[in-house]
């Protein structure tokens, strides 16, 4: 009994929410580039081989574009006690943006940068650091402080020419 309480007790200490692993099937990932403001930046998300999510492509200025992003609407409930979203992946050495929605109808994005290097590493991001941004510019409402989310996003804009290249082994609410 003992252990079994011991255990109980590991589990909770080490619950989180898996938004994506190896393990995960069916994601529908959105390409959302710049084209959509006459842009010609172009990405794509796959799976590789090794079951990691590889975010690639180019962002371009021209026609004034300049940014890629790809985003997956879910449906994520959690308790307060989670108090960041990791992210375990690759880098490029670039500067990339992980975006929440907390509703579905929600105009604006919570949004927190992070800087990636060209080794395997792991990127925790506070929930209560991401701040709200519509198209670049400040929202005027409080940092995100939800227990749900409706839809993720990664996105690269960084205003210059650049090929770009992230493989995601996981993202978890912890």
């Amino acid at each position: 009994m003992k252990w079994l309480i011991l255990f109980t007790i590991f589990l909770c200490m080490n619950d989180e929410v898996i938004i994506f692993d190896k393990n995960t099937t069916s994601q529908n990932w959105i390409i959302t580039n710049d084209d959509v403001m006459g842009g010609v930046s172009t990405s794509s998300m796959k799976l590789n081989n090794d079951k990691q999510l590889v975010f690639s492509g180019e962002v371009s200025l021209e026609n004034n574009g300049g940014f890629a992003m790809t985003r997956l609407p879910v449906v994520i409930n959690f308790d307060d006690k989670k108090t960041n979203l990791v992210i375990k992946l690759k880098g490029d050495g670039k500067k990339y943006q992980f975006r929440i929605k907390a509703k579905e109808n929600q105009r604006f994005w919570y949004v927190q940068p992070f800087k990636t290097t060209n080794k395997s590493e792991e990127i925790i991001l506070p929930l209560h650091k991401f701040y709200a941004s519509s198209r670049g510019n400040l929202v005027d409402v409080p940092n995100y402080s939800a227990t749900t989310i409706s839809e993720i996003a990664i996105l690269i804009g960084n205003k210059k020419n650049e090929n770009f290249n992230i493989s995601i082994e996981k993202i978890t609410l912890q």
